[in-house]
């Protein structure tokens, strides 16, 4: 997969997978890594699936409507691809953290629903429910940020909370922070990102 990898000054801090929104790129996310660790190492991925020309990670069917069997393929995909990234630039693999906005934090969060540990936290920057109906693998241990808009015309609150209790239910430590705006990422909820990441 096409990425971008900064090697960062404190070796046990965790490393960053940044995953970009519909139309983004690797470096997109690279500057709110830094403001959320300064001192982790980042590993910035490009979706490997295109929308009328924009990167995504996995396809839709329509607005809001998740293509599951390209969404489970490409899941594994990252997996697979994260694993070989840990031994080519030498991260601990068991020390991940992503990060994603949209699309990409949808990628994410299919990363925690399929795959136990497969990332020790999360930032979910606008997220949606990838998947339903199936059983999550246990995640004890997993701390989890989501970051939502009160008026997210993508991703209805709804969304955000259903994702909060399936998680919960899980395992996970989950906090979710509101904005009242829309699907767009904003400085303060990255501030209240990097707030949270201080804690666990």
């Amino acid at each position: 997969m096409e990425h971008v990898f900064q090697q960062g000054q404190d070796s046990n801090a965790p490393t960053f997978l940044l995953l970009h929104g519909t139309g983004g790129t690797e470096h997109d996310l690279i500057n709110i890594g830094k403001m959320i660790s300064p001192d982790s190492s980042l590993l910035g991925v490009r979706g490997n699936v295109l929308e009328n020309g924009m990167p995504r990670f996995f396809r839709r069917l329509a607005e809001g409507v998740f293509d599951e069997e390209d969404l489970v393929l490409r899941t594994e995909e990252l997996k697979g691809f994260l694993d070989e990234s840990a031994k080519e630039y030498q991260f601990d693999r068991n020390n991940v953290v992503a990060i994603g906005y949209s699309n990409g934090a949808n990628i994410a969060g299919s990363l925690l629903f399929h795959y136990k540990a497969s990332l020790k936290a999360a930032i979910l920057f606008h997220p949606m429910v990838p998947r339903r109906g199936i059983e999550l693998p246990d995640l004890s241990g997993t701390s989890v940020f989501i970051g939502a808009g009160k008026n997210d015309p993508l991703c209805p609150p709804q969304e955000s909370e259903d994702l909060k209790e399936l998680l919960q239910n899980a395992g996970a430590q989950v906090q979710l922070h509101w904005e009242h705006h829309g699907h767009q990422l904003t400085r303060s909820e990255v501030e209240k990102a990097a707030e949270w990441f201080l804690t666990i």
